[in-house]
């Protein structure tokens, strides 16, 4: 007990300056923390949409648009699936009257298009449905008509994706705390706290981010084009700059799936511009399309829209490109935050907006501020009249424990909600309960007749094992309610979680050593606990 090492002091005493120095920037007005010299450190903790406001957003999955790409990846599945061997000749695909329809030109090769065709189509849960209902009429027709469960399960799972899409952009290193979570069978909530202008949340969350890559028309007559008519295989899409329009084959040549990183960057002309790179099978599909399609033009889309439409010059191969337009620096790091994250699978209505001001949560975090500085000098006051010496030592532990749990977060730059500091107010009555169990302890072991330090030390390793025991149990539920619950269910759960790990080191190790320092420099006879 007495033999203290000078490490262990030295480094207990590092811990805690450290983390009363990572605590500070915390508790400083923000102006203060900027005038910060740049090598201390500075790092705050963010404040929820309770505490610090911030905009709200409701989205809706538009149904039309995820139905028009369903029916493009079965017209290109058909393409796919009869080029095979023996290779099925089939007459133009239509995607008319809500259904993909195609003649088979050898009457004897529809039941291999139509076994084909059902191999493409997939079950629905355990329903016993498929996704695409596959029917021949006219003996040669083959018709593909999606199926209702299809159709539920498509937008369930694109809302599904739509939901981790949208928090990549908006947290793409995961350390806010966002709430972004699904909310019927089609829509997503999303809560960010300090961004009060729900306008920059919609320009970044509202680009689909589908980038697609596609031959021009060749046989396009400018005359159709005007009237908005397309020849077959082909459609219309207008030029992002509001140039006009252009016809462009259907059939995508590579696409945003494809893609490994997006970054801005500048092209030669030191404009603003995004580099992206494709993976194995991206790079190998553009490099072969661009070598059989040398000295015609090939259009870059972004939702919808035709970015620009280069000619091929000679065949790009490796992988590697690069996206120009009328961008400013800000929007090309937008929209290359957006393609890194990958696109939306399904286009996405904002239905509800507002903004919540930062006032309505100063008067939380004032009353939030008052409970805790009332539960702490409730807790001191108790200790210090219970266990004396003991109870100060318990006390000085508290108010370092305080300043950990402040570091941690600002270490990680977590986000305090309201519920967090009920999380705090909680940690801060339960950490004294590890000296509660140590103090008892002792006052047993000295009615027992044990010498003091005999005592003390059989406290202290009789009584972690107790504490071990209690704040496992603590810890495990924290980490539930970290892992499945949202917002600010996770706001308690990792107050929660960092006040139990500091409150234990502090009660067993900090405290034990301030008991070590002063048996050892005072001796004493007798002790009241």
């Amino acid at each position: 007990m007495l033999d203290f090492p000078r490490w262990k002091i030295l480094s207990i005493w590092g811990i805690i300056i450290l983390g009363i120095i990572l605590a500070i920037p915390s508790l400083l007005p923000e102006e203060k923390v900027e005038a910060y010299p740049d090598f201390l450190p500075s790092a705050r903790i963010n404040l929820g949409l309770d505490l610090a406001g911030g905009s709200y957003l409701l989205l809706e999955a538009d149904a039309e648009d995820l139905t028009k790409q369903r029916f493009q990846q079965m017209e290109d599945a058909v393409q796919t699936e009869m080029r095979g061997e023996p290779r099925i000749r089939i007459g133009e695909i239509s995607t008319r009257g809500g259904r993909v329809s195609f003649m088979v030109r050898d009457a004897s090769q529809v039941d291999d298009a139509v076994e084909r065709m059902r191999r493409v189509t997939q079950p629905v849960g355990l329903t016993g449905a498929r996704d695409w209902n596959v029917q021949v009429m006219d003996s040669t027709r083959i018709v593909l008509t999606p199926s209702d469960a299809g159709n539920e399960e498509a937008l369930q799972n694109a809302v599904t994706v739509a939901r981790d899409v949208v928090r990549k952009r908006i947290d793409p290193q995961g350390t806010k705390e966002i709430t972004v979570r699904t909310q019927g069978s089609n829509r997503v909530l999303v809560q960010v706290p300090g961004v009060e202008n729900p306008e920059e949340l919609k320009d970044l969350i509202g680009k689909t981010a589908r980038l697609e890559f596609k031959l021009l028309c060749e046989n396009a007559d400018q005359v159709q084009l005007a009237q908005g008519i397309a020849p077959i295989g082909c459609e219309i899409l207008p030029m992002e700059d509001g140039s006009g329009t252009i016809a462009l084959q259907r059939r995508v040549i590579v696409s945003g799936d494809q893609l490994i990183s997006a970054n801005q960057s500048f092209d030669e002309n030191g404009a603003p511009a995004i580099a992206f790179r494709f993976n194995s099978i991206g790079a190998q599909r553009f490099g072969r399309t661009t070598q059989e399609n040398v000295g015609k033009q090939f259009a870059i889309i972004l939702d919808g829209q035709v970015l620009s439409a280069p000619t091929i010059i000679s065949p790009i191969l490796g992988g590697n490109g690069q996206i120009t337009g009328n961008f400013t620096v800000e929007s090309a790091n937008a929209l290359a935050i957006a393609l890194s994250s990958g696109k939306l699978p399904v286009k996405l209505d904002v239905v509800e907006e507002r903004s919540v001001s930062g006032e309505l949560g100063r008067d939380s975090i004032e009353k939030g501020a008052l409970a805790s500085i009332v539960a702490t000098l409730a807790v001191l006051l108790y200790m210090m009249m219970t266990y004396g010496r003991f109870g100060v030592y318990a006390n000085a532990a508290l108010i370092v424990n305080a300043f950990l749990i402040l570091a941690v977060m600002a270490i990680f730059n977590a986000t305090l909600t309201l519920p967090g500091i009920a999380g705090f107010v909680l940690t801060i009555g339960a950490a004294v309960d590890a000296n509660v169990l140590i103090n008892e302890r002792i006052r047993e072991e000295l009615r027992r007749g044990r010498r003091i330090v005999d005592a003390i030390e059989h406290g202290y390793d009789e009584a972690k094992t107790a504490i071990f025991d209690a704040n496992i149990t603590n810890t495990i539920a924290a980490a539930l309610m970290f892992w499945f619950g949202s917002g600010p269910i996770r706001g308690f759960a990792v107050v929660l979680l960092i006040g139990i790990i500091t409150s234990v080191w502090t009660a067993v190790n900090f405290t034990r050593m301030l008991v070590a320092l002063w048996v050892r420099a005072k001796r004493p006879k007798t002790i009241n606990i």
